[in-house]
């Protein structure tokens, strides 16, 4: 039996036996299961991860504004390693995972050390001069930061000098 597809219709439809008419609904009721299963639900889940992400992101970001004005008033330790400020920087950007990310640094004036950085992840490079501060006195004198193209990595010039 050949059927002509063009002729297909609403009528086209009713006109077939009733076993050809279960078959095909039964077909579209399955290709509407796997729409759900293969489209839907992992958009679902992709959409619930990114808002979750979304507001842990907010809730750090109310939490760093809340601590910055005692940070910024916090004396810095001094470093006592009596290690240069290049040393200092090297070391703890190997300790924090971002040793491929410092492509170059230059000394500048009053003691400064000039850094850069190269797709570096933001949330990395954050921790790392908070540690600097912390753990050896080290004060940022400026930053610059850029997006680097993929989500979350970024680009950085600061300059970092001995508190």
């Amino acid at each position: 039996m050949k059927t002509d597809l063009s002729s297909l219709s609403f009528e086209g439809f009713s006109a077939l036996p009733l076993r050809q008419q279960r078959l095909v609904l039964g077909g579209a009721a399955l290709i509407v299961v796997l729409l759900i299963v293969a489209v839907l639900i992992p958009l679902d889940h992709s959409v619930t991860s990114a808002q979750l992400r979304v507001a842990k992101k907010r809730a750090d970001l109310t939490w760093m504004q809340g601590v910055a004005p005692e940070l910024a008033t916090a004396p810095a330790p001094p470093s006592d390693s009596g290690e240069s400020l290049l040393v200092i920087v090297d070391r703890s950007a190997r300790e924090s995972g971002l040793a491929g990310s410092l492509t170059g640094s230059e000394p500048g004036t009053g003691g400064s050390l000039s850094v850069r950085l190269q797709k570096a992840p933001f949330d990395m490079l954050v921790a790392w001069l908070a540690r600097l501060a912390q753990q050896n006195g080290v004060v940022v004198d400026s930053a610059t930061i850029d997006g680097a193209g993929a989500p979350g990595l970024v680009n950085a010039a600061v300059v970092l000098r001995s508190g």
